[in-house]
């Protein structure tokens, strides 16, 4: 475990609980990273110092506090200037580190696949760019730790030359992942598969509620950032409607501008989505905040327009007087299966409510027909009709569906 500090400049118009929030956040993240806080330092400002950050009053007892008690690293809660870190490396003399280099780190360590690391690496090598100079020593004393993981590991290279060669590279090798994305997003709009989009905020417990409904066995880990590369299967709600559920990265306060562009492809799929289930860990004493932030991510991503439905995870947690601050709403246990039962009955009357309601005679056999539409649309009501041979069927379907007309027209099977 590395031992660090954690260093905040508090400005007056910072809204209190959201600046609290972030230092927790920012602790949090310090742990999901291997490393022990050891003091928390926030200083009150009407201005952060251009040069320092903080005063060189609050500096100077920051500097004592790292002598007598072996800190090796001092985790700021902003992100630095490249004036502003190379200073505080020469006066504290041990490893400085920001708020975004820190996710970045994070992020470099829970990649898996091809895709995520490229993303990764390129948002760090946009972040390094403009801070070259002067970090060569600050990366000496981080000495292989938190804030080194990723193209750190290779000994990042300190000719912008390179590294605007490199952020090329990697930038043509993720256009044709983009590519590649792109026609498979083609064909399942063609196929009309119907898309769901699990999104919130870092451990609320996407990862847990979508192993559960889909028999997976994707990360799943009580830390920040547990799933990067996001992964699409199959589920079946009540009515034998198929949609595919899409797990996606957690969202953060104050994500690294940086991440949110690298990781635009990764992102884009909640855009792609029909349908977005929002994950709250209900039990987080600041979800609300959490909530806000997702929000306001999904505004910036423009799927904000998307029908949503709030999924209020460790109901066990909770005391008898919760109560949803969004709606619709649904409050479950991830690990409870009754609990799943409810959710995916929930899903199905929230997309109800949006769809279209239909009714329709089809001849018995036309049995791929109506395998078609019970596959497309979700069936409440299938009644065969001895004498007529026919059956009918009565349900809902997304009026942008190339059934739809067919459906509500009931040109078929009378």
């Amino acid at each position: 475990m590395e031992q660090a500090v954690i260093v905040a400049c508090q400005l007056p118009n910072t809204d209190e609980e959201r600046f609290q929030s972030s230092i927790e956040e920012l602790q949090s993240l310090t742990e999901t990273a291997h490393g022990q806080v050891h003091k928390i330092y926030i200083q009150k400002r009407n201005k952060i110092h251009p040069a320092l950050y903080i005063g060189e009053g609050k500096l100077q007892e920051i500097k004592e506090y790292i002598e007598t008690n072996d800190i090796g690293l001092v985790i700021f809660n902003d992100e630095l200037s490249p004036g502003q870190m190379s200073k505080l490396a020469d006066y504290l003399d041990v490893g400085i580190i920001d708020r975004t280099q820190l996710i970045l780190d994070i992020f470099a360590k829970r990649a898996n696949t091809k895709e995520g690391k490229l993303q990764v690496e390129l948002a760090q090598l946009q972040y390094m760019l403009p801070r070259i100079y002067g970090q060569g020593k600050n990366m000496s004393r981080l000495g292989g730790g938190i804030g080194t993981r990723g193209p750190g590991e290779t000994k990042l290279e300190t000719d912008r030359r390179h590294i605007r060669r490199r952020i090329d590279d990697i930038k043509m090798r993720l256009s044709q992942v983009v590519s590649q994305r792109n026609q498979y997003r083609k064909r399942r709009k063609e196929n009309r598969a119907f898309q769901i989009a699990v999104v919130g905020y870092t451990n609320a417990g996407k990862s847990t509620l979508f192993n559960r409904l889909t028999n997976s066995d994707s990360f799943e880990e009580n830390q920040l950032f547990a799933t990067l590369d996001p992964l699409t299967r199959q589920i079946q709600l009540p009515s034998g409607f198929r949609s595919l559920l899409s797990d996606t990265v957690g969202f953060i306060q104050d994500l690294p501008t940086t991440l949110i562009a690298a990781f635009r492809s990764t992102l884009e799929e909640v855009t792609e989505a029909d349908f977005i289930l929002h994950m709250v860990d209900a039990s987080h004493p600041d979800h609300i905040q959490h909530e806000k932030t997702v929000h306001q991510l999904l505004t910036d991503l423009g799927a904000d327009h998307l029908p949503m439905l709030t999924v209020y995870n460790k109901r066990d947690l909770l005391d008898a007087n919760f109560f949803p601050a969004t709606m619709p709403a649904v409050t479950i246990s991830a690990h409870d299966p009754i609990d799943l039962k409810r959710l995916l009955d929930k899903i199905e009357e929230v997309i109800i409510e949006e769809w279209e309601p239909f009714q329709i005679y089809l001849h018995a056999s036309e049995s791929d027909f109506i395998h078609r539409v019970e596959s497309n649309s979700i069936v409440k009501e299938r009644d065969f009709l001895e004498e007529d041979e026919k059956y009918l069927l009565k349900g809902w379907i997304d009026r942008e569906h190339p059934l739809y007309h067919q459906l509500k027209n009931n040109h078929r099977g009378e």
